[in-house]
């Protein structure tokens, strides 16, 4: 599966300019089958939506990755803050896929309460595995990343590739470089981690987005500071071939969770 990342320079609540960014970098990367934007990508890590997020119903945004993805006859995902119709916000990442003009969606579960996240969204209770070009995807969004449970692979909960997507800021990047290595290894997938870059109020986002195999080897990553596509094949007989050599899984604990 051709997987680009688009690792974007996000402007702060303009979403017109950041639907013109992202656009331009995707049309000059075509012919992939998967497009991955950051976390928030339309407005930037808005912690206190009112006035930023647009209604799910009326949304450019989204509107606007729909008809990339029907044009292309490719997938395109990325969260986005959105105000439902019963006036909830949601920092929800949406898997657009073209080709069966369908619309996926997981509702970030853990929301960073240290930015207060969580006193404006509501968190999603439901883990998200969408299925695609012969891949089984766990959707997960930033802090979520730091909570192995959530995202361990188990029975019932089987999957290929996990792909984040991010504002994960410079100061922390030492734990998105090992916290993306760690998903991969323990649960024997790929990675795809897309993070933006540049500056908001709170934080400069160096990006490094990356894509890890299921050895922990990264596979590609993008520059540091610097709006950039980077595209990868990510080789779905390999690994099913490393997992039938190396059988890790058969190996895990079962468990719940308790919500």
């Amino acid at each position: 599966m051709k997987t680009t990342l688009l690792q974007t320079d996000i402007c702060w609540a303009q979403p017109d300019d950041n639907i013109r960014r992202a656009r331009q970098l995707l049309a000059d990367h075509p012919g992939s089958d998967l497009y991955v934007l950051p976390e928030m990508w339309s407005t930037g890590f808005a912690t206190e939506p009112a006035g930023i997020a647009a209604d799910e119903s009326d949304n450019a945004a989204l509107e606007w990755m729909q008809a990339e993805a029907r044009e292309r006859r490719c997938a395109v995902c990325g969260s986005l803050a959105v105000r439902l119709a019963d006036g909830t916000y949601r920092n929800r990442h949406y898997f657009v896929d073209g080709r069966t003009d369908s619309v996926s969606y997981y509702d970030k579960h853990h929301l960073f309460t240290h930015g207060h996240e969580d006193r404006y969204y509501t968190p999603g209770t439901e883990p998200c595995i969408v299925s695609y070009d012969g891949f089984r995807l766990l959707l997960l969004t930033c802090y979520d990343l730091r909570f192995p449970v959530w995202s361990r692979y188990a029975e019932g909960h089987a999957y290929d590739a996990i792909v984040v997507v991010a504002n994960w800021p410079d100061t922390r990047q030492a734990a998105w470089q090992v916290l993306t290595r760690a998903r991969a290894v323990e649960n024997q997938c790929f990675l795809v981690g897309v993070n933006r870059v540049g500056d908001d109020r709170y934080s400069h986002y160096a990006g490094a987005s990356c894509v890890v195999d299921c050895y922990g080897k990264c596979l590609g990553q993008c520059r540091r500071n610097e709006e950039q596509a980077l595209t990868v094949d990510l080789d779905m007989a390999e690994l099913e071939r490393r997992r039938g050599k190396f059988r890790v899984l058969e190996d895990g604990d079962n468990f719940r969770i308790i919500l």
